[in-house]
């Protein structure tokens, strides 16, 4: 079983170890099976992150827009019993992910934040980390996108929906230090209009990414678009 993809941060050198870091949590090297091999009974903790990992899989194929508690446990080799005994349901699996998302996702631009020193990069910055972040993890963005929470629970497209709005609050107040800095005589409704546009862009790359099977790469011409958007 291949290990869930790590956040990666790619045009930013000084924050690849960050990035690293931030998918530790739900990364894990899964041992090689020999031939009559006897199955190893997982450590506590261990078969939980097993099944967010193959969930996580699951989502980067094609048509896994809905995903059942019997296809993830016929691609685990347990019983839905045995999922059931880790999660409560699945949309406390999806949780799962989402925090992976949240603590990955943040933790870049916190630290991309404490980095650069000009407001405007601050906020171009900050829409690029999240789209390589998309990239990296094909499976994650069909979550973020929504289209892997139709079928589950309101409060899953509810949280992502307040992921976002945290990401529009993070580019408000960089781009409105901007407009400060700038002598802008309304910085305030400057900054609201340029961060509801850029994410605006961040959520549209990430749907179109999922929807073209990850052929359309979120960061394809992506400087050119920030550049006009948050000069």
């Amino acid at each position: 079983m291949s290990a869930l993809p790590k956040a990666v941060l790619p045009e930013e050198d000084e924050a690849l170890d960050a990035a690293e870091n931030a998918g530790a949590p739900l990364a894990a090297e899964a041992a090689p099976a020999g031939n009559g091999a006897k199955r190893k009974r997982p450590k506590p903790g261990e078969r939980r992150l097993q099944i967010l990992q193959t969930l996580a899989a699951m989502l980067e194929q094609p048509g896994a827009e809905r995903i059942t508690t019997a296809a993830l446990a016929a691609k685990l080799d347990v019983s839905e019993a045995a999922l059931y005994r880790h999660f409560a349901s699945k949309a406390q699996m999806f949780e799962g992910l989402i925090e992976f998302i949240e603590s990955s996702v943040f933790t870049l631009v916190n630290q991309l934040v404490e980095r650069e020193p000009v407001p405007g990069l601050q906020a171009r910055k900050i829409a690029a980390v999240i789209l390589q972040f998309g990239e990296k993890n094909p499976g994650m963005t069909r979550v973020m996108v929504g289209d892997a929470l139709v079928f589950e629970h309101e409060r899953l497209n509810a949280r992502m929906s307040q992921f976002f709005e945290r990401v529009e609050s993070q580019l408000r107040g960089s781009l409105r230090a901007a407009a400060e800095a700038a002598g802008s005589a309304t910085p305030t409704v400057e900054a609201q209009a340029i961060a509801s546009a850029l994410t605006s862009l961040i959520v549209g790359r990430l749907q179109r990414y999922a929807r073209s099977g990850f052929k359309r790469l979120p960061t394809e011409h992506l400087e050119p678009a920030l550049a006009r958007l948050a000069p």
